[in-house]
């Protein structure tokens, strides 16, 4: 080899290895979760919480440690309150770490165009991130919380939404829906309540679902119509159905293994039809009636009692999304766009109207499994049990 062309390969090794631009642990701040708010004036008010080192931590009151600390500042916009709070600290602010993105409900009742928008640019964000409406307050509060049972209160939001027993949506989840044609998009919504006898233990409590047009905040769902909504949208997991039974019989309740959705339409002249057939399978888990469930008539009673309960359930969801509303955040105009293109060309521009006008049945097929494991009440003497 020429010694010319071996000095510069020399040199390029040189000048190419190693981490020239690399950022030291140690010069990171971690953000595990952040607020945004309006605040009077209508500015943005921005809040991180921030994990503490284990290294940097001291004893605090007991001698426990802070885990946390939270820095807020506001601005014109997001970036200049970002900007804002960098100022603050003396480590560059790291958001792959970030589990939970929240908006306090007066901000998403405004808008949160602006806020999205600094999550589409910018390639540090992770899109797996869960985003929530704080319900009532300003998201701040969330973060503020000291929360018992997790070293970071995120983590144990995080943990809430991981279980989804309600609704679990991300960045990447929203942005798909928001830019998707024939539904609304959703969020989770989450408020916190004090427990103990002093009132002073803070729990964060999922609190069902935001339902959002044209990127503003138009409604919000309870529990019970989230977990409607939950059937509707065939994301029903390990949801659970309760009722009375007929003739005061009792109350039965019934948890859901295996669910699916099935939505058949039908244009009628100006009217359009709906049906959505839901099938589920699952198990008995309460039974306070006197009914011997080892009696095939008698589940099949508790069977069709469960039935109606979940059929007013999603009705009553239905409802609320197009009379209240005027959003269609289950997606039957995206059944329409997938399997009736041509139709969803004529009534795409007139969708909001059409789906608040549009005849919705709702039809539920459930299977219960197991019953005869339950057998009959063993609280109850033979003589008062049903068989």
């Amino acid at each position: 080899m020429k010694p010319s062309l071996l000095i510069c390969l020399l040199l390029l090794i040189l000048f190419t290895s190693g981490c020239w631009d690399r950022t030291e642990i140690n010069d990171l701040a971690f953000i595990t979760g952040s607020a945004f708010d309006l605040t009077e004036k209508g500015e943005s008010l921005l809040t991180l919480q921030l994990a503490i080192p284990t290294s940097s931590q001291e004893g605090g009151k007991d001698g426990k440690s802070n885990k946390f600390f939270v820095l807020s500042a506001t601005g014109k916009n997001v970036s200049d309150a970002f900007e804002k709070i960098q100022k603050k600290s003396s480590r560059r602010l790291f958001t792959s770490h970030r589990s939970v993105i929240f908006i306090g409900e007066s901000l998403g009742r405004k808008g949160i165009n602006d806020v999205l928008d600094v999550f589409a640019h910018d390639p540090r964000q992770r899109l797996k991130t869960y985003i929530m409406v704080v319900k009532g307050a300003e998201a701040k509060k969330v973060l503020e919380a000291q929360y018992p049972f997790d070293q970071v209160p995120m983590e144990a939001v995080k943990e809430l939404e991981t279980q989804q027993s309600e609704i679990a949506v991300t960045l990447r989840d929203f942005f798909i829906a928001a830019s998707s044609q024939g539904i609304n998009p959703i969020m989770g919504v989450i408020e916190a309540e004090t427990e103990g006898a002093n009132q002073s233990i803070p729990v964060f409590k999922l609190s069902g679902a935001a339902v959002f047009k044209n990127l503003k905040l138009v409604g919000l769902l309870n529990s019970y119509e989230t977990n409607g909504l939950n059937w509707a949208r065939n994301h029903m997991k390990d949801g659970r159905i309760n009722t009375e039974l007929p003739n005061e019989k009792g109350s039965v309740g019934m948890v859901v293994t295996h669910a699916n959705r099935t939505i058949t339409s039908d244009f009628n002249g100006d009217r359009i039809k709906f049906k959505i057939i839901l099938k589920a399978n699952g198990t008995l888990f309460e039974n306070n009636s006197a009914l011997n469930v080892n009696r095939p008539q008698n589940i099949a009673l508790i069977q069709q009692s469960l039935e109606r309960a979940a059929e007013r359930q999603v009705k009553d969801a239905i409802v609320k999304l197009q009379k209240r509303f005027d959003a269609d955040a289950i997606g039957l105009g995206r059944e329409l766009y997938r399997n009736k293109p041509n139709e969803w060309k004529t009534i795409q521009a007139q969708w909001d109207r059409k789906f608040s006008e549009a005849d919705v049945t709702v039809d539920v097929k459930l299977s219960i499994s197991g019953a005869g494991m339950a057998g009959p009440p063993l609280q109850l003497n033979e003589k008062e049990i049903i068989n």
